[in-house]
């Protein structure tokens, strides 16, 4: 059984860092792409970024597209988002997920079946 667990988030100031991790346990996720999504309050939930098994391509929205990076350690069954610049705007509780290994990050929010509880990145000065 797969068990996402995220981590490293918190209160930081505008313009600020911070460096999520998820760690999965159980099988290993080496076929399957991985995917940051984020849920403010009020809003649904989008995607953020993913990065892919199949070639390691990554995909970001465009509202953090050159500020977060994407990345992911196979030996560790983990992935990571490194945050910078961050905005108030980017305040949300930010989950990992994994998708499917046939659409890889092509797929849709409803591709991805396995969730993370998610960790509060709150950006206020």
């Amino acid at each position: 059984q797969l068990q996402l667990v995220e981590s490293g988030g918190g209160l930081v100031q505008p313009g600020g860092s911070l460096r999520l991790s998820c760690v999965a346990s159980g099988p290993s996720l080496d076929y399957y792409p991985m995917g940051w999504f984020r849920q403010a309050p009020g809003k649904e939930r989008e995607g953020v970024s993913c990065i892919s098994s199949s070639d390691g391509n990554t995909y970001y929205s465009d509202s953090v597209k050159g500020r977060f990076t994407i990345s992911r350690d196979y030996a560790k069954n983990s992935v990571y988002l490194q945050m910078n610049s961050l905005k108030p705007e980017d305040t949300a509780v930010y989950y990992c997920a994994v998708g499917s290994a046939f659409f890889q990050c092509s797929g849709t929010i409803r591709d991805f079946g396995s969730w993370g509880q998610g960790t509060q990145v709150t950006v206020s000065s």
